[in-house]
């Protein structure tokens, strides 16, 4: 599995952006889809992730803000981020599980979202 993360920037504090993650080669295996955030010094911290059935999970920080999708046919998982904080900017990472695994275990290149105030 291959995933691609595009869709960072740099946007002033109130703006929003929209991720997109493009998954290639094994699709089918891929039981959930997520992304993940790591800013400098701290630790990495789930943002939000999405299963096959389209159940959903956000990290307490995001919830209201952030919104998962996932298109199938497409193979792209997209994360809309609204009302940006400055203490939102990290390197954001796609991740995949595939279906016999019980964490993260394919990852993106991540795509840097730098929230000025």
């Amino acid at each position: 599995v291959q995933l691609q993360a595009s869709g960072g920037g740099l946007v002033q504090a109130g703006g929003s952006l929209r991720l997109s993650c493009t998954s290639s080669g094994s699709i089918d295996s891929i039981n959930e889809m997520g992304w993940y955030r790591q800013a400098p010094g701290k630790q990495r911290e789930l943002v939000a992730t999405i299963t096959t059935g389209g159940v959903t999970k956000y990290g307490d920080s995001v919830k209201g803000r952030f919104t998962v999708s996932r298109d199938k046919l497409k193979n792209v998982v997209d994360l809309q981020i609204d009302s940006l904080k400055p203490e939102d900017t990290a390197l954001y990472y796609c991740a995949a599980k595939v279906l016999d695994a019980s964490e993260f275990n394919y990852w993106g290149q991540g795509t840097q979202v730098t929230v000025s105030s």
